[in-house]
């Protein structure tokens, strides 16, 4: 049922837009599809409020009875979105603010934003052309209003991803743990104990911004198309892809600005477990 919303409300924005631009749709289409969108909603609602009342029954507290039963009625994708573009949101305050993410005192922030700024840049130039462009060409003063929130959103939208971009970038931790990153839609924490081996090995893979070679557990986080570091683990690590997958790695290769200095922090973290650790089980230092 959840799953019906991603088909029905879109077409209902689009019936919308019709009617708005002077489109002749019959009326029986009209209340079929009002109709149908109303019932979408309610059973949602009703779902909601049973999965609720079964949890609260159970024993658990408001709060998280209210969090299982959205669990359960809405899609993991939709919860997903919602929660990247609220981080997206965060971030363009804590931009303005000059202020990173999950940086403490004594770690490394890496930034890796250096390849994707300028493709940045130039979509966000495209976005606001595309903008000003329809508010002078379309005619219809509700279409255009519809045209212009859209468009704004995107843009505001392309700044957030930005921003999430350059204030979470990755982190070598004081204990020699390492925080790999995407802006809010990839973070993988690796304990330093996981870390066997690191070195700046420059790649240029294909694929999308998130590429795992299933057979070898091989992990690619892809920026601006290439890939400047490889940190090999001890065993699997689990990450969450953007859309909330799950998948393992031993092998993690990503992307740093600086890639010598997160590196040589890596490095030196595994000099300072070799010589503590006893003869036999200390890490390699690669």
């Amino acid at each position: 049922m959840s799953r019906a919303l991603w088909v029905f409300v879109p077409a209902e924005l689009t019936l919308v837009v019709c009617l708005a631009a002077g489109v002749d749709v019959p009326a029986p289409v009209i209340r079929a599809a009002e109709a149908v969108v109303l019932t979408l909603l309610v059973t949602e609602a009703v779902l909601v409020r049973r999965h609720y009342k079964a949890s609260r029954l159970a024993g658990a507290e408001r709060r998280a009875a209210l969090a299982r039963a959205v669990e359960a009625a809405v899609p993991a994708t939709a919860r997903r979105l919602l929660v990247n573009e609220a981080r997206g949101l965060t971030s363009l305050v804590r931009w303005v603010a000059r202020r990173t993410h999950g940086v403490r005192e004594g770690d490394l922030a890496a930034p890796y934003t250096g390849p994707q700024t300028a493709m940045m840049y130039g979509f966000l130039f495209v976005s606001v052309v595309e903008t000003v462009a329809l508010a002078i060409l379309i005619p219809w003063p509700l279409v255009h209003m519809i045209m212009l929130v859209l468009d704004v959103y995107g843009v505001l939208m392309l700044l957030a991803l930005h921003a999430s971009c350059v204030t979470r970038p990755h982190v070598v931790g004081a204990d020699g743990s390492l925080r790999v990153r995407w802006g809010a839609l990839f973070d993988m924490p690796i304990g330093s104990a996981q870390i066997v081996s690191a070195r700046v090995e420059r790649r240029y893979p294909d694929g999308s911004l998130v590429k795992i070679d299933e057979p070898g557990g091989t992990l690619d986080l892809i920026v601006g198309g290439q890939t400047t570091v490889r940190v090999e683990l001890t065993e699997p690590v689990e990450f969450v892809r953007p859309m909330g997958g799950r998948g393992t790695a031993t092998v993690v290769r990503f992307h740093a600005d600086d890639p010598e200095a997160l590196v040589g922090r890596l490095k030196a973290s595994l000099a300072d477990r070799e010589d503590e650790a006893p003869d036999g089980i200390a890490p390699r230092v690669a």
